[in-house]
C-alpha cells in the first residue's frame, strides 16, 4: 500500500510520538512513573513470593527422601514402643524404618553448655532423613543393641561446645551424665523453623534412659519410590487403626507431598494476592496515562483541525495518539522491568531473602503494561480523531 503525503506510517507515528515525548521529558516521565512503579513492583513481589515457595520446599525436601512421619502422642491408651514399631517394616515398599524419641537437653563441656534437642534412633535414620557426617561416624544399630553411651552431635552444638577443634574421641555431658563423641554432622541449616544443627543423636536405648521414655514419639519410614509413597502411608494408617481402634485422634500419618501441596497452596495465594497489589499500581498508571493523552488532545487541538484540513485521515489521527500511548507505556514498562530485577536483587543481596526470577511473568508484566496503553490510550485517541476540522481550527 503506497502511503500518501498526508497519511501517516507506523513508523513515522513512532518518530512524531518520541519528539512529542521529548518536547515534554518531565511530563513523560511522570505519565511514566505509575507504569514502571506497577512493573516493578510486581517483578520484585512475584519473585520474592516464589522465591520464598523455593525456598521452603527445598527444605522440605532436606528432611529426607520420599519421607512419611508417624507421629504418636504417647497418652496412656496410646503407647508405641520400639518393638511395635517394627511392623512398619513389613508394609510392601518400605525401604527402612527410623523409630524415634525427642527432647531437650543439656549439653557441657568444661565450663561451656547448651540447650539442644535430643534425638535418639538407629542407624537408617541417616539415610531415611539424608544426614551427612564430617567427622567420624554416625551411630549403629550396634550401638543401639549394646546401650552405648555415645553421641553424634550437629554442626552448631560442635562449634559452640569444642570451637574449631574436633570433638570426636571427646566426652560431653548430657544432663550430668558423660558420654563419647563419635561423630559430627554436617549443616543442614533451618528447615521449617527450626535449626536442624542445634541437635544431638544418641543410639535409641541410650536416649530412652535420658529423656525417661521407653516409647517411640516418632516413626520415619522410607519409602522405596515416590510412586509407593500413598500405598505405603495407607498401610501404615491401617497398621495404626489395628494398634489404637479406638483412639485415632492419638495418631497423625503424612508424607513430604503432603507437606508440599499444603505449602504451595498457601504460597500460590500469597504470590497472587502480592500480584495483584502490585497491578493495581499498573491501572493507576493507566489512568495517568490517559489524563495527560486527553491533556494531549486538548493542547493540541488547533494542530489536529490544520492536519485534517489538509487531508489527514481520522486512522492516521488515532493512529498517533495510541501509539504515543503505547510507547509512554512500553517505555515505563521497560524502565520497570530493569528496576524491578535490580531491585529485587538488591533486596536480596541486602536482607538473605531468596527470589526466584521467572521470564514469563517478567514478559507478562511488560505486556500488561502495553495492554494497560492501548486501553487507556484509546478513548483520547478517539475524541482527538473525531474532532472537526472547522471547530478545531477555531479552537484557542
Amino acid at each position: 500500500m503506497k502511503m500518501g503525503v498526508i497519511g501517516l506510517g507506523l513508523t513515522q507515528s513512532i518518530r512524531m510520538a518520541l519528539r512529542s515525548i521529548k518536547g515534554n521529558k518531565m511530563r513523560a516521565f511522570l505519565t511514566m512513573l505509575g507504569i514502571i512503579i506497577g512493573v516493578a513492583s510486581v517483578i520484585v513481589l512475584i519473585s520474592i513470593g516464589q522465591g520464598s515457595s523455593k525456598a521452603v520446599a527445598s527444605q522440605i525436601n532436606s528432611l529426607g527422601t520420599n519421607l512419611i512421619t508417624v507421629n504418636v502422642n504417647n497418652s496412656e491408651i496410646a503407647k508405641l514402643s520400639a518393638e511395635k514399631a517394627e511392623k512398619f517394616k513389613t508394609i510392601e515398599g518400605v525401604k527402612a524404618i527410623a523409630p524415634a524419641v525427642s527432647g531437650r537437653v543439656n549439653v557441657k563441656n568444661g565450663n561451656t553448655s547448651t540447650q539442644v534437642s535430643l534425638t535418639g534412633t538407629n542407624e537408617a535414620y541417616q539415610t531415611i532423613r539424608d544426614m551427612q557426617v564430617t567427622r567420624g561416624r554416625f551411630i549403629t544399630d550396634i550401638d543401639v543393641e549394646y546401650r552405648q553411651k555415645i553421641a553424634v552431635l550437629g554442626s552448631n552444638t560442635a562449634q559452640t561446645l569444642f570451637g574449631f577443634s574436633n570433638p570426636v574421641g571427646q566426652s560431653v555431658q548430657v544432663n550430668g551424665a558423660s558420654y563419647k563423641v563419635v561423630g559430627v554432622l554436617a549443616s543442614k541449616g533451618g528447615s521449617l523453623g527450626q535449626s536442624g544443627d542445634d541437635v544431638i543423636i544418641m543410639p535409641l536405648s541410650t536416649a530412652q534412659r535420658v529423656v525417661k521414655n521407653m516409647n517411640v514419639q516418632s516413626v520415619y519410614i522410607q519409602a522405596k519410590s515416590e510412586g509407593q509413597l500413598n500405598f505405603v502411608m495407607a498401610r501404615a494408617q491401617g497398621i495404626l487403626m489395628g494398634m489404637f481402634p479406638n483412639n485415632q485422634d492419638s495418631y497423625s500419618v503424612f508424607n513430604q507431598q503432603d507437606l508440599m501441596n499444603t505449602v504451595s497452596s498457601v504460597s500460590n495465594t500469597m504470590t497472587m494476592m502480592l500480584g495483584g497489589i502490585a497491578a493495581i499500581s499498573l491501572l493507576v498508571g493507566g489512568i495517568g496515562i490517559m489524563n495527560i493523552m486527553l491533556v494531549s488532545v486538548s493542547e493540541r487541538t488547533k494542530e489536529i483541525g490544520i492536519r485534517k484540513a489538509i487531508g489527514a485521515k481520522r486512522r492516521d489521527i488515532l493512529l498517533q495518539f495510541l501509539i504515543e500511548a503505547i510507547v509512554l507505556s512500553a517505555l515505563g514498562g521497560l524502565a520497570g522491568v530493569g528496576i524491578g530485577l535490580a531491585v529485587a536483587k538488591i533486596f536480596s543481596a541486602a536482607t538473605g531473602t531468596a527470589i526466584a526470577f521467572s521470564t514469563s511473568v517478567t514478559l507478562l508484566a511488560f505486556l500488561f503494561s502495553l495492554a494497560i496503553g492501548i486501553l487507556f490510550g484509546v478513548f483520547p485517541a478517539n475524541k482527538a480523531s473525531k474532532l472537526h476540522p472547522i471547530q478545531a481550527l477555531r479552537y484557542e
